[in-house]
C-alpha cells in the first residue's frame, strides 16, 4: 500500500475525505478482508479445451479489443473479483452475489493501475471492494469510490453480459474461459448460497427500504445507472422477447433469450432454473434503424431479416458479422437496483 491513511481501517478518519456515503451503512459481511480471495493471476483456457462446464450454465461475457473472455460464474461465486488485462485493457471483472449483479471496470486511475480485493463489507448488501494502492472502498454497483483518499473516483465501466456457455462457445470458438486453477481450493460447480434467488427470500444484511413497487428479489435488468436509470422486469421481458425504448434520447433494445440458468438457485449450479439471458443494445447500425423480434434461438431485425446472437451479433443475412453497440446493463434483484437507483423508470 502507499503510505497514508487507509479507509479499510478506519473510513471516518479525519486525514481522510468526507465519505460519500453514511459509513454506518457501510456494515461487515463476515469474511475478513480478501477472505473471499480474489484472482489476481488468472489462468485461461482456449474455448476448445474446456470441458468442466454445462451448455446452460451461466458464464460472464466481456471483450475488449476483439479479446473475447469468459468468466465462469461457478469460479466467480467463490472469488467475486478478478485482475485481468484484456485487450491490453487493465480490468476487474467482479460479481456480487448478495445483489446478483456482474460488473466490469477499466482499473486506472489517474495514471495509476489498481489491483482490487475484497474488502469484506457490505454496502447497500452489495461488495465493497477496496484498492491495494491506497485501500480506498469502492462500491462495486457504482464504481466509485465512497471513501478513503480516492473518495469520488470513479472507475469507467464496460459492458459485460451474463449468458449460457454454450451460447458464449458458438460465438468466440477462439476466445479464452478462466480456469478453475485459480491458486485455490474451491468446490467449483457448487453454489454456496442455495436457494438465496428465491424471491421470497430476503436480502442479506440489507438495511434500506424496500420499495414496495416489486418483492426485493425480484429479477430486473438495470441500466442507464449515470443517466436515465431505467429498470425492465426479468419476467415481462422474457414473455416478451424484445422491449424497444429511449435512453438519453436515443433508441435502445432490451431483449431475453431463454436457456441460461441460474447459479443461485440450486446447490449444484447446473441445476439452477431458467432464468434466461439478456443484453441491452443500441438500436441503430450505421445510422440505421433495426426493430427486433425474437425467435427460436435468437433475434431477427424487420429491416433486413439477419439473424442475432444474445450477444448482439448478425450471425446470419444481410448484416451477418455486423455487432450492435452493447450498452452497460446489469442483470440485478430489484432491492438492490432501487437501492442504488431511486428514481428508476420502470419497463414495461
Amino acid at each position: 500500500m502507499e503510505e497514508g491513511p487507509s479507509a479499510l481501517d478506519d473510513p471516518s478518519a479525519e486525514a481522510l475525505p468526507e465519505p460519500l456515503v453514511d459509513i454506518g451503512e457501510i456494515i461487515s459481511g463476515g469474511p475478513p478482508p480478501d477472505g473471499i480471495p480474489p484472482i489476481d493471476e488468472p489462468r485461461f483456457l482456449p474455448t476448445s479445451a474446456v470441458e468442466f462446464l454445462a451448455d446452460d450454465e451461466p458464464v460472464l461475457a466481456i471483450e475488449v479489443g476483439g479479446d473475447a473472455r469468459a468468466y465462469p460464474v461457478q469460479v466467480m461465486l467463490w472469488h467475486e473479483i478478478v485482475n485481468d488485462t484484456i485487450g491490453g485493457v487493465p480490468v476487474s471483472v467482479t460479481y456480487c452475489p448478495l445483489c446478483n449483479t456482474a460488473v466490469a471496470v477499466d482499473r486506472r486511475v489517474d495514471g495509476r493501475v489498481l489491483s482490487f480485493g475484497t474488502s469484506g463489507m457490505l454496502y447497500q448488501s452489495a461488495l465493497v471492494m477496496y484498492d491495494r494502492q491506497t485501500e480506498s472502498l469502492w462500491s462495486h454497483f457504482t464504481g466509485q469510490a465512497i471513501a478513503g483518499r480516492l473518495t469520488g473516483a470513479e472507475l469507467e465501466g464496460l459492458p459485460v453480459s451474463t449468458v449460457a456457455w454454450r451460447d458464449w462457445r458458438n460465438a468466440h470458438p477462439q476466445g479464452l474461459v478462466l480456469s478453475r486453477e485459480t491458486g485455490f481450493d474451491r468446490d467449483y460447480g457448487s453454489n454456496p448460497y442455495p436457494g438465496y434467488d428465491d424471491v421470497d427470500n430476503p436480502p442479506f444484511l440489507f438495511e434500506g427500504e424496500i420499495d414496495g413497487r416489486f418483492a426485493a428479489k425480484t429479477r430486473v435488468v438495470g441500466t442507464g445507472l449515470d443517466s436515465t436509470p431505467t429498470a425492465i422486469r426479468l419476467d415481462a421481458l422474457l414473455e416478451r422477447g424484445v422491449v424497444p425504448f429511449e435512453l438519453d434520447g436515443g433508441p435502445v433494445v432490451a431483449w431475453a433469450l431463454p436457456g441460461t440458468r441460474s447459479a443461485l438457485d440450486r446447490a449444484d449450479v447446473t441445476g439452477g432454473r431458467d432464468v434466461g439471458a439478456t443484453g441491452v443494445f443500441l438500436s441503430t447500425v450505421e445510422g440505421r434503424l433495426l426493430t427486433f423480434r425474437r425467435v427460436e434461438n435468437g433475434f431477427v431485425d424487420d429491416q433486413t431479416g439477419s439473424t442475432w446472437d444474445v450477444l448482439g451479433t448478425a450471425v446470419e443475412g444481410p448484416l451477418a458479422g455486423t455487432t450492435l453497440t452493447p450498452l452497460e446493463h446489469v442483470d440485478t434483484f430489484w432491492f438492490a437496483w432501487a437501492a442504488f437507483a431511486p428514481e428508476t423508470v420502470v419497463l414495461p
